[in-house]
């Protein structure tokens, strides 16, 4: 009611205390009558209090040892372009709970395979306390390491509404975006240096025909100035050198643009993996009994029952890989 309705705290309040009036009126009378079947109730309550708290437990460390666990960007980029593999034909999408870094499952992934795909895709799937996300807003994109490794994450945020909703389109619109994304990237790339000269360059030009007049000197239209504000000096050329720079780095950035998704295009045609992360969670042997109970049955078979991105967005068997690894809390 507080983050997502935007309620007042009085109003907040106020349904809270007439829930517990409700919830204890009830819990009370059930407690009267326990020797009459009111234990029946208490039960049922306590064994989904168990299951709620054993699914909360395990999520939570399995999520704390994702995060924990994490592989380094200094240790990618020590892998090279090529990753220490060879880099084949054909776009990875590998799913994972993480929204920043590189996750453990893919450092296990390549240290047990010897091939990795050209391109590489880290999706997270975050579902949002809102009721719906608007299709524009559904994807963001973000490159990670350098251009020469083709290395991309994705979170693709729904809310409560669209989790029953069947996303068949889910690999076309990954694909639409990350496509977007490029061209915005080489867009920007090639456009900032040009907009910062032509954006300071009209206030230096006034700024320096402003000190000519009041300091009588004289110079050429060939020379250099700087643009000095607040918070930075920026140094910007001349006319001929700035159109010489807009000019070059326009063909450039179009070059790279159209190299890359040349490059993704044929990737995507090769073929396109759905990499899955299966994290097992166990208890550890010195654990206690009622600890082995609880993540090593209770916990595995509600993740075995659960319903898993692949079954969410329709990924084909075909086109599915689990790699999995135990964890032991």
């Amino acid at each position: 009611m507080l983050l997502v309705w935007r309620c007042h705290w009085v109003l907040v309040l106020v349904f809270t205390f007439l829930s517990l009036v409700v919830e204890c009126t009830y819990f009370s009378a059930v407690l009267f009558k326990v020797d009459q079947g009111g234990w029946v109730p208490l039960v049922i309550a306590a064994a989904f209090f168990v299951i709620m708290y054993v699914w909360h437990y395990g999520t939570v460390k399995r999520y704390e040892f994702e995060m924990h666990s994490k592989v380094s960007m200094a240790w990618i980029l020590g892998l090279g372009p090529s990753l220490g593999l060879v880099r084949v034909p054909g776009i990875g999408l590998v799913y994972t709970e993480l929204a920043s870094g590189v996750p453990h499952i893919f450092s296990h992934f390549i240290t047990n395979l010897p091939a990795v795909h050209s391109v590489v895709v880290f999706v997270c799937v975050k579902y949002l306390p809102v009721y719906t996300v608007p299709e524009d807003e559904r994807f963001l994109m973000k490159r990670i390491g350098p251009k020469s490794f083709h290395m991309f994450r994705c979170v693709a945020r729904y809310g409560y509404k669209d989790l029953h909703k069947k996303d068949e389109e889910f690999e076309r619109k990954l694909f639409d975006n990350l496509f977007l994304f490029v061209r915005l990237e080489n867009m920007m790339e090639g456009c900032s240096d040009s907009d910062e000269y032509s954006l300071y360059g009209q206030q230096t030009q006034h700024s320096a025909s402003y000190l000519l007049r009041s300091n009588g000197n004289s110079t050429t239209g060939d020379n250099d100035f700087t643009c000095s504000t607040v918070d930075s000096i920026i140094p910007v050329k001349s006319p001929t050198q700035g159109n010489n720079t807009v000019t070059s780095s326009g063909r450039e950035s179009s070059q790279a643009e159209a190299d890359e998704m040349e490059f993704l295009n044929r990737c995507r045609d090769a073929g396109v993996v759905h990499i899955l992360g299966n994290t097992v969670v166990r208890a550890r042997r010195d654990s206690r009994f009622y600890k082995k109970i609880a993540i090593d049955y209770i916990y595995a078979f509600l993740r075995k029952i659960c319903r898993e991105n692949s079954v969410i967005f329709n990924v084909p068997h075909e086109s599915l890989l689990n790699v999995g690894q135990i964890f032991y809390v």
